[in-house]
């Protein structure tokens, strides 16, 4: 159970869900930031795999990444119903002219951004990332930042979580959620 929100924030009713990279830190800054908001938090990727009863390097490996995008379209729109949440999408979600159409929609989208090597670092450590299996993370991840950055700065929000611990990102996400002008359905 959630526990109650942060007051100084102004409230969003709507699902905030953060994009960008793989290895941003989405689901970690996501899951902090779910407990200082008072919402719960849901890990798109996660739901994939239980959905599938697969895991994302086993749905890409078997099916391929058309499919796996296209079960993605499905589990994040799920996922959009009900009450108000946090969600770390996947780093390709906002490709999907469909899903990033809903995601703004229905979201306030949040850029998590950073350095490339940091990035790079990050995503080093684990060989678990289907899209970097047997490849030079920095330059694969230079072309993915190439195709997708000018689709992620569509997002409400951008906020540069650098280097720094995962509680200095949940609070410049913070900061940022506070000067979220409000929508008409937000009130």
């Amino acid at each position: 159970m959630p526990k109650p929100p942060d007051s100084a924030i102004p409230s969003i009713d709507r699902t905030i869900a953060l994009v960008g990279l793989m290895g941003v830190g989405k689901s970690t800054v996501g899951r902090r930031l779910a407990r200082r908001l008072g919402r719960d938090f849901v890990d798109a990727d996660a739901e994939i795999e239980a959905a599938a009863a697969m895991t994302v390097s086993d749905i890409f490996a078997q099916l391929g990444e058309p499919e796996f995008r296209a079960g993605e379209a499905r589990v994040i729109r799920r996922l959009l119903d009900g009450a108000p949440k946090v969600l770390a999408t996947g780093g390709g979600a906002m490709m999907n002219p469909d899903t990033r159409a809903l995601l703004k929609a229905r979201t306030v989208t949040v850029w998590l951004r950073a350095d490339l090597d940091v990035v790079a670092q990050r995503v080093g450590r684990r060989d678990t990332r289907p899209l970097l299996r047997g490849k030079d993370p920095k330059a694969t991840l230079a072309a993915l930042a190439e195709a997708r950055y000018p689709i992620y700065a569509e997002a409400d929000l951008t906020v540069d979580v650098g280097a720094g611990s995962h509680a200095q990102a949940v609070e410049a996400v913070v900061a940022a959620l506070r000067a979220v002008p409000l929508r008409k359905d937000d009130a």
